[in-house]
């Protein structure tokens, strides 16, 4: 499945046969290493030695990135500007660090690239279904050990372990007996084929088809239409059956009879256009025309970070993952460092120290990756008036025109630009020396490296009387050069929601430490949301979050803060939903924030829930049905998972569990629910594992019989895994 299309390939046939690479770890370390694609033609064997003594492989869908030239933090480091035609990275998911590599020639380096992105490529078109039987195949051959194309039962066993399913010796030896028609003891051939297709049989599939398919066993035009009306709640025509017949029907005597057989169905199933998220959601489908304070808008903490806040690594690489993920707000700490050169860390820790030019560039080279949205950069400024000017020089460099240096348009704004106005854009956050309106009277303009009074928060959670006993507060001298470029986003104090309105113009933005945030969010939750209306909100983790955890961002934007900042380098729940709150819109970083939190006159309130025309009182049923191929929570062979979600568990299978159990649900805010599906390993002693989860808002989900697509706990998908529901939203009253 993986060749299809490929087969007698070039670049196919040079990564199968692979090649000597130097892999660079430090300006040190740099050794021969060995890389090539195993027959499975989704895996890549590194090793030190052709005689493959101490093999290392990783998976194909393990990498996020495969980029030529000297395009990593450690290549950039650790070689000189001659080799750079000569470089390339592999860049891993989730906490995997770079591959960095040297080829012999420019040539041979491109062939690298242009192979691995080609296979990559043909991997990533392939369907879910696709790519679940292509997994089915190999662990089929793995566990085939003597490679002689038979299954013994004891192989069987070990290959029922590795698809995460355990069955008991006697259910095992039942299907096996079934299978083995040659009465050899070994299962070959059709044989195999026989036991693939009891394995992959979905029961459950085939009552729904059997529900609708009226017409001589097949589901005709009007059987479908009949599905799609009934159980997927689709307004559906005959035209539309059809093109649905010859989309995914795979027989083609019954897609000349307009007849879907139960393949057909299935294929339906899995396609995209089929899942639980409405496919009219996936892409840009929201007015990006209005002010940008009504949107929420996808932000990071301490961007600079991939690990914990005391002693772990600063990295440019954090800022590509982060912008990778649709993240719009990066933060910045930025600190006097040596040779007059800004760098970023987070200050008074261990953390290490990057440059901010370098960290300016990464921004600049990926910032428009997923989203064509503006990036907000937020500056956190402990620098020295000459190094600030160092600052404003590399951004203003290294950015350009796509730098906000003035507002848009001859006159003063009187409110925020779009995201569509300020598409492909960068616009800073930080301190300002003056009124923006200083910018359209330049006698009012203030003079070089004025004195602004900032004040430095406590690391300390406490109570709030005690939290401002201890602020200090302190001269900061700001460069004239660097107060010019913050234009929308200066950073002032909170002094109350009354003193904001009298006296702060819309540009000027607070910071909230979540403790604060959220007591305002509970407590004042309507006046906070007219706050936002005209202003925006940044918040912020607890100094007390030394981990990198995070918090729950949902009650925040309930009270319609924009700026909900977490630590994106922390795989944990918070950051599943907040994946989930931007995954539609085209992946954008902005939603749009619904009426009722952009209307001057709202009575609504979180809290409360005062009546409104927000109060829309939903009931959601869910069937969980079963699920598909889910990982192993541990790697040993033995080691199969209890899945459960919000269910009983399934003893000992991962493979093709099968719950068939309802769930009620009330929703009283539709606009601003979220729906969150966990699949958990049971474990009677302690905590259940993770296993997998897949987060969206309740308005973005499809009616019906509906797959979920599965993600790992870095938020990345689950190629072959995936859970089968079935859904109805109605009215409660």
């Amino acid at each position: 499945k993986e060749m299809r299309g490929l087969e007698g390939d070039a670049d196919l046939q040079f990564l199968l046969e692979g090649g000597d690479l130097l892999k660079v770890r430090s300006s040190s370390w740099k050794k021969t290493r060995y890389l090539k694609l195993e027959p499975d033609c989704k895996t890549i064997w590194h090793e030190s030695k052709k005689t493959f003594k101490s093999k290392q492989t990783f998976s194909l869908d393990d990498i996020s990135a495969v980029r030529q030239g000297r395009q990593s933090e450690g290549l950039r480091k650790y070689t000189e500007e001659q080799v750079e035609n000569r470089c390339f990275s592999i860049i891993f998911k989730g906490r995997k660090k770079n591959l960095d590599l040297i080829a012999s020639s420019e040539e041979e380096a491109k062939q690298w690239v242009t192979s691995l992105h080609k296979l990559i490529s043909n991997m990533n078109n392939l369907s879910r279904q696709e790519k679940a039987e292509h997994w089915i195949f190999n662990c089929l051959r793995k566990a085939d050990k003597n490679s002689d194309d038979k299954l013994s039962q004891k192989e069987l066993k070990d290959f029922l372990r590795m698809i995460n399913i355990d069955l008991d010796d006697e259910y095992a030896e039942i299907l096996f007996q079934k299978c083995d028609k040659s009465k050899s003891g070994l299962l070959s051939g059709a044989e195999i084929e026989h036991f693939y297709d009891l394995l992959t049989h979905r029961e459950e599939v085939d009552v729904i088809y059997g529900e609708y398919a009226k017409t001589a066993g097949y589901m005709s035009a009007d059987n479908l239409v009949e599905f799609l009306m009934t159980e997927q709640r689709e307004r559906a025509t005959l035209a539309d059956a059809h093109k649905l017949i010859e989309k995914y029907e795979v027989d083609e005597k019954a897609k000349e009879k307009k007849l879907l057989s139960k393949d057909g169905f299935l294929m339906y199933l899995h396609h995209p256009e089929s899942l639980v998220l409405k496919p009219e959601h996936k892409e840009v489908y929201q007015d990006m025309s209005q002010p940008l304070n009504h949107y929420f808008i996808s932000s990071s903490h301490n961007t600079y970070l991939l690990e914990d806040q005391l002693k772990g690594p600063s990295s440019t690489e954090a800022y590509v993952r982060a912008l990778v993920k649709g993240c719009r707000c990066v933060e910045l700490d930025c600190w006097d460092g040596s040779d007059g050169e800004p760098v970023i860390y987070h200050g008074h820790t261990l953390t290490s120290k990057i440059l901010f030019k370098d960290a300016i560039k990464a921004i600049k080279d990926y910032a428009f990756k997923t989203s064509d949205y503006p990036v907000i950069i937020s500056l956190e400024n402990h620098c020295s008036v000459e190094q600030q000017k160092v600052m404003a020089h590399h951004m203003s460099s290294i950015l350009g025109s796509d730098l906000v240096t003035a507002p848009l348009g001859d006159c003063m704004p009187t409110g925020f630009p779009s995201p569509e106005e300020l598409k492909g854009k960068f616009v800073v956050k930080g301190k300002r020396l003056n009124k923006l309106e200083a910018t359209f009277a330049p006698e009012a303009a203030a003079e070089d490296d004025t004195d602004v009074t900032e004040e430095e928060d406590s690391n300390d959670e406490e109570e709030e009387q005690e939290e401002q006993k201890r602020k200090k507060t302190k001269k900061l001298k700001l460069a004239k050069e660097l107060s010019d470029m913050v234009i929308y986003c200066k950073s002032v104090h909170f002094h109350g929601f009354e003193d904001a309105k009298q006296n702060l113009s819309f540009y000027e933005m607070s910071s909230f430490k979540e403790g604060k945030a959220v007591k305002l969010a509970e407590e004042s939750a309507n006046g906070y949301i007219h706050h936002n209306m005209d202003k925006l909100s940044r918040i912020y983790p607890a100094g007390l979050r030394t981990d990198s955890s995070n918090y729950n961002p949902v009650p925040l934007w309930n009270a319609g803060c924009q700026i909900v900042a977490l630590n994106f380098q922390t795989p944990c729940a918070e950051m599943d939903v907040n994946q989930g709150r931007f995954v539609c819109n085209g992946k954008s970083g902005y939603i749009l924030k619904p009426s009722f939190l952009r209307d001057g006159a709202t009575e609504f309130d979180p809290i409360t829930l005062t009546r409104g025309p927000w109060l829309q009182h939903k009931l959601l049923h869910v069937m969980i049905i079963s699920a598909q191929q889910l990982p192993k929570v541990n790697k040993k062979k033995s080691s199969i998972v209890d899945p459960l979600v919000k269910t009983e568990p399934i003893e000992n299978n991962g493979f093709n569990p099968s719950w068939n159990q309802s769930f009620q649900f009330e929703v009283y805010v539709p606009e601003l629910a979220l729906v969150r599906f966990v699949i958990e390993d049971y474990d009677s002693t302690s905590d259940n594992e993770f296993i997998a989860q897949y987060t969206l808002p309740f308005n973005s989900l499809q009616m019906g019989y509906r797959h979920v697509p599965l993600l790992n706990k870095n938020g990345d998908p689950l190629p072959a895994a995936g859970l089968f529901i079935h859904i109805i939203v109605l009215d409660a009253e």
